[in-house]
């Protein structure tokens, strides 16, 4: 079940941090939960009217290292790596995803810029290892 969940949590985030569901406020919609509400990395906070009403970033992103977390039944914290072509920069991410209405939905999420380079970030026996630590 774990691995089933992982991965339709991992299309998920890949989908909201795609162009398709970014320049798609309809799509936006349906993906972030009524609650939902980000620590961009930025630093500024957004809620999801924010986010419908002026829009998200768009980047062109790759995601890597996706890992979850499962809190509850119906709660799983995800992680994972973002190389931003566009803005030439890297991220650590990090999301709550919670079951509502029978559909996965993106509760929280945040970004923070990260000097390190999808080089330096490996997998090394199920953890996640820096640079030469």
């Amino acid at each position: 079940m774990e691995k089933n969940l992982k991965k339709h949590l991992q299309a998920l985030e890949e989908s909201h941090t795609g162009l398709e569901v970014r320049t798609s406020r309809e799509k936006l919609d349906e993906i972030l939960a009524d609650g939902f509400f980000e620590i961009g990395s930025s630093g500024y906070m957004f809620d999801k009217k924010e986010c419908l009403e002026t829009g998200v970033v768009l980047t062109e992103m790759s995601l890597h290292n996706y890992k979850i977390y499962p809190l509850a039944q119906d709660v799983v914290l995800s992680t994972y790596f973002i190389v931003d072509q566009t803005r030439d920069r890297n991220t650590l991410r990090s999301s709550i995803w919670k079951l509502i209405d029978d559909r996965w939905q993106l509760y929280f999420h945040q970004g923070t810029i990260s000097p390190l380079q999808l080089s330096e970030v490996i997998r090394e026996n199920n953890k996640i290892v820096f640079g030469d630590d």
